[in-house]
């Protein structure tokens, strides 16, 4: 099964959206499952050095403080649902997530969903700068990622310039929002949805398969 996961590190629902996913492969007897990763960057105007959280989200979503507050309040409660930490007292900056980004694709294969959970720990229980090389090296460290090179590959600004294009690529092609999940390159789910909706949409992807073969 393939699954093609559109996604950024600073978007709890997709957070949310993963771990649910995850618990429904779980469930899923089939094991060979293949899943690519696509950047979807909720606002590349952020600077490197980031902008301070709560008011560049109180004027984002142009609410009060006391809005903000319940909206994270609500988001924390459906993270615990869920079995996911989202600690937003912790979160002191909006980050660019380019390089999160770049750090999930140059990641190999055998690490990248670890990579990927890593990054999302890192902003959202940690509270750290997931736009700052160091804390990227230093996750990409820990899944014996070679340093030098990283640092290399990161600092690349035409690579780095050819992910965001792709970035921006998902939108004019319908895809305006994420999580957004493609499974088998047919059934699509946008949004972080139960784990039971995840398993339904396997089978779906599953049943087209077998009615193609067939016909």
């Amino acid at each position: 099964m393939l699954i093609d996961i559109f996604h950024d590190p600073v978007c709890p629902w997709c957070r949310i959206g993963k771990k649910h996913l995850f618990d429904a492969l779980a469930q899923w007897p089939e094991k060979e499952v293949d899943i690519r990763w696509h950047p979807f960057m909720l606002d590349n105007t952020v600077p490197a050095d980031g902008y301070e959280f709560r008011s560049f989200m109180q004027n984002r979503k142009g609410i009060k403080p006391e809005e903000l507050q319940y909206l994270f309040d609500s988001t924390r409660r459906a993270g615990e649902a869920a079995g996911v930490k989202l600690d937003f007292d912790k979160i002191r900056l909006a980050v660019n997530t380019k390089l999160s980004h770049r750090l999930i694709t140059l990641a190999p294969a055998k690490v990248k969903n670890d990579v990927v959970e890593a990054i999302y720990k890192a902003y959202f229980e940690d509270g750290l700068n997931i736009g700052d090389i160091e804390v990227l090296i230093a996750i990409g460290r820990a899944y014996q990622i070679d340093a030098r090179e990283l640092r290399l590959q990161l600092s690349d600004d035409a690579a780095v310039k050819g992910f965001v294009a792709e970035s921006i690529f998902a939108r004019p092609n319908g895809i305006n929002s994420v999580p957004f999940f493609i499974i088998n390159n047919k059934v699509k789910i946008n949004g972080s949805h139960s784990v039971k909706m995840f398993l339904e949409a396997f089978n779906r992807a599953t049943l087209v398969d077998i009615s193609a073969k067939t016909w």
